[in-house]
């Protein structure tokens, strides 16, 4: 596990205690409220702020396919800034209004993760969830996978929203993705049409043949 990853976890869990996990927001709530360095530092493990300047610039530029940014050519302008030789990490700087969606697949392996490793008593809770700096520790309770789905309206015949986003389904055609928030409707995996392979819901191509899946 690198910067990446604890970024993408400490920003799934601040989402969870807000429970709008499925929901888009502006890019630059990442840096200023959700993880912000001051605060995160010690626990996403980074030796200076350009250090943690450049897991966002990563986060932000899909790698990992952890996150969705839009619109297109913003998330284009920032994957072509980190292939330079010598990137500017604080690029998406120039970008906050730009609107990102988290992976909901990978958000949900966060979640079940911290469930899996969880202390056994709330004496070895209190122990972890303390942190190093000396702030005050906000216990963060286990979030379960209902909390990805934004409630439905009691009105609202169910069959014709989203599980994920709650937004309206066209009634007239086959749905396989949402067409508010691009998640998949109904169970199974995503998979390659070309060879197979399992996806997640944000990658541009297969890991595993380089095939364009079209799930942007």
């Amino acid at each position: 596990m690198d910067e990446l990853d604890r970024l993408f976890g400490l920003l799934v869990e601040a989402l969870a205690r807000e429970t709008r996990i499925a929901v888009p927001f502006p890019a630059a709530e990442v840096y200023e409220r959700l993880v912000p360095y001051r605060s995160t530092r010690s626990r996403l493990n980074v030796a200076t702020h350009q250090d943690y300047e450049m897991a966002v610039l990563r986060l932000l530029a899909g790698e990992r396919g952890y996150v969705q940014l839009e619109p297109e050519n913003v998330r284009e302008a920032m994957q072509r800034e980190i292939a330079t030789i010598n990137p500017d990490p604080a690029y998406f700087r120039s970008f906050p209004d730009a609107q990102l969606m988290v992976n909901g697949r990978a958000a949900e392996r966060v979640l079940l993760a911290d469930r899996a490793y969880a202390p056994t008593n709330a004496e070895e809770e209190e122990d972890e969830l303390s942190d190093a700096t000396g702030e005050n520790p906000v216990p963060l309770p286990f979030v379960p996978p209902a909390a990805f789905r934004v409630p439905r309206s009691a009105d609202v015949p169910t069959p014709n929203q989203c599980e994920y986003c709650g937004g309206v389904l066209p009634s007239n055609r086959e749905i396989r993705f949402c067409p508010h928030c691009g998640q998949p409707q109904g169970d199974g995996e995503l998979k390659c049409q070309g060879c197979g392979n399992v996806l997640d819901v944000g990658w541009a191509y297969c890991l595993a043949c380089g095939r364009a899946t079209g799930f942007e």
